[in-house]
């Protein structure tokens, strides 16, 4: 029997790793990636969660297979990390939300993760059904939670800000049992911040007890060589004149010294860490975590904002983790500012050091650039031409 368990907020630390990378969309072979030295560095970071999906390619069973290295083992007990994964999506353009299959890729997802529970589990791009399977989904989702504790959090992900909203909202109305939590990608970035300024609110009305937001870089938008091309081709929606702004604004980053990576990556830990604080993670943040210890029994006093964040290669998980540091140097050792519960970023006079004011300045110059036709765009999901293509009679998840 499952439960009751903590509040998610309390059970997941504010910076986790994405694995969204693994896979053939960001990278044109995941298997030549270092995965397992990436997870094992990561760990001794202080990183103690991982997202994870089966849509990712390969992502789940390259996690696990990092997770069951004999370092993991010997000093990383399984209570000493998280792992959040999702169901639903098959492919692109095939999702299956029925409880048969849920059952089954939960199954499948145990065994690639090497473990007895998953910590979170998601119902994956949401928009792409309708409500009625999403909520039968959560439903099915709650039964295995309930009944075999093989689930600790059942949560929703996707892109649009509304859909994410109004499925919250009903969940709570159908259900009396608000959803555990939401995770919102590429909505509160340099480029896009419709999860604070249209989400948030309505979120916390609808009793989610944690946002998470990820994939900083708007899907790898937000980068000095562009979105990122894998064996899969260009698969990024963001339309091209998008695309050329971003490129514009990249040239004049590198002008003032600085790479817009480095700015997206600071811009969004560190606004969202205060912006998303009502709706925030309590478990230690990574520089504070030490080896081995259980992430429900360190605590921090006070929510941060929590973000999701995928990294290729060591260099760019040692630049995650430099500027993470710089950013949780600058938090006050007091509660953060009630004010942030709006959407409104308030830093308070401690925060704001001339590395703090040296990026909003930066900020400022490239949402400038970006002019009101692309801050806060955000593109259409499902596009307009988009059907579920079902695989007739798909077999099961494979046992691996």
């Amino acid at each position: 029997m499952g439960g009751p368990y903590l509040p998610v907020s309390s059970d997941l630390p504010p910076l986790i790793m994405g694995t969204a990378t693994f896979n053939s969309q960001y990278n044109s072979n995941p298997y030549e990636l270092p995965t397992t030295e990436l997870v094992h560095r990561a760990l001794s970071a202080g990183i103690c969660a991982f997202d994870t999906s089966p849509y990712y390619g390969p992502a789940e069973e390259l996690l696990g297979r990092a997770l069951s290295t004999q370092f993991v083992q010997e000093n990383y007990p399984r209570s000493s990390y998280r792992l959040l994964t999702k169901v639903g999506r098959i492919a692109a353009s095939t999702f299956d939300y029925s409880p048969a299959w849920i059952r089954r890729s939960i199954k499948r997802s145990l065994s690639r993760l090497g473990t007895a529970y998953l910590d979170v589990v998601y119902c994956h791009d949401v928009e792409f059904v309708t409500p009625e399977e999403v909520l039968g989904a959560v439903q099915e989702l709650r039964r295995i939670r309930d009944s075999e504790g093989t689930i600790h959090y059942v949560g929703i992900s996707g892109y649009p800000v509304d859909v994410l909203c109004s499925l919250a909202e009903m969940i709570l109305e159908k259900t009396g049992e608000p959803i555990d939590i939401v995770m919102s990608y590429a909505n509160f970035t340099l480029q896009n911040t419709l999860l604070a300024t249209k989400g948030l609110e309505r979120l916390i009305a609808a009793g989610v007890d944690c946002v998470l937001n990820a994939s900083p870089l708007g899907m790898g938008l937000l980068r000095r060589n562009g979105v990122p091309i894998g064996s899969m081709g260009d698969f990024h929606p963001a339309p091209n004149e998008l695309r050329e702004a971003i490129h514009k604004a990249s040239l004049w980053t590198e002008e003032q010294g600085e790479k817009i990576e480095v700015v997206a990556i600071r811009y969004a830990l560190e606004n969202w860490l205060h912006v998303g604080a009502a709706v925030g993670a309590s478990g230690l943040p990574a520089a504070d975590q030490t080896n081995g210890a259980s992430v429900g029994s360190t605590t921090s006093p006070r929510r941060l904002g929590g973000s999701v964040m995928g990294v290729s290669n060591i260099a760019e998980l040692e630049e995650t983790m430099r500027v993470w540091k710089v950013i949780l140097d600058a938090v006050p050792s007091e509660s953060i500012n009630p004010q942030c519960r709006k959407g409104h970023v308030v830093l308070d006079k401690d925060q704001k050091l001339p590395e703090s004011q040296r990026i909003q300045t930066l900020t400022k110059g490239i949402r400038d650039i970006l002019g009101t036709k692309w801050v806060d765009f955000a593109w259409a999901s499902p596009d307009a031409d988009y059907v579920n293509t079902p695989i007739p009679e798909h077999p099961p998840p494979a046992e691996d």
